[in-house]
């Protein structure tokens, strides 16, 4: 089983290219949703995350919000690294699982689509490392209008992750996202035919 991780900054296109992959036959496995699903109310993660951050972060109904934990972390390094060291280790459990089962299924190919591929070190779980790449420009455009996020919330994910250039040092595959979609697509096939 060939296992693609699929890394790039916020608002890099990674999930554009996530679903052309999907189209192509590919299984994904999303760490961010894995992590999502760890926050979920009442699991051994979210009493962690809550003892660690406080109640401040809880939205009425006892469920983490990840808006209120997000402003939280990205205004304190410190605070981001705390939250990465209690889930990265979690995630990587769940995600190692997940490559397991796909592998007794008999699946070919498996994408983990992980912004924090490098930083949390997962690495050997994957036999190659594509990166969506475009310009600070284009991701703050994308993220104003996606996410919702001011100028310097969105400037402060940015920088709070690895440098773009430095993240292609490490590539096997780069994905430039700022061409047009049918274009990405063709670039994504080219890639996936080559596996």
């Amino acid at each position: 089983m060939k296992v693609i991780g699929l890394t790039g900054g916020i608002g890099s296109g990674k999930s554009t290219v996530s679903h052309f992959l999907t189209e192509l036959g590919a299984v994904i496995i999303n760490a961010d949703k894995v992590g999502h699903e760890l926050l979920k109310s009442n699991t051994e993660v979210w009493h962690e995350v809550v003892a660690t951050f406080g109640k401040q972060i809880l939205t009425s109904n006892g469920e983490i919000s990840r808006k209120k934990l997000g402003q939280l972390v990205f205004e304190s390094p410190k605070r981001l690294e705390t939250l990465n060291q209690l889930m990265h280790p979690e995630i990587k459990k769940a995600v190692k699982a997940q490559l397991s089962k796909c592998r007794r299924q008999g699946v070919s190919a498996v994408v983990l689509e992980a912004p924090l591929l490098l930083e949390a070190g997962w690495t050997g779980l994957v036999d190659e490392i594509w990166v969506t790449a475009a310009s600070e420009t284009t991701v703050l455009e994308r993220l104003k209008q996606q996410a919702e996020l001011s100028q310097i919330e969105a400037l402060t994910r940015i920088r709070s992750q690895l440098p773009i250039k430095e993240l292609i040092k490490h590539a096997d595959v780069v994905l430039n996202t700022e061409l047009s979609l049918d274009e990405l697509k063709a670039e994504t096939r080219k890639f996936w035919q080559k596996l």
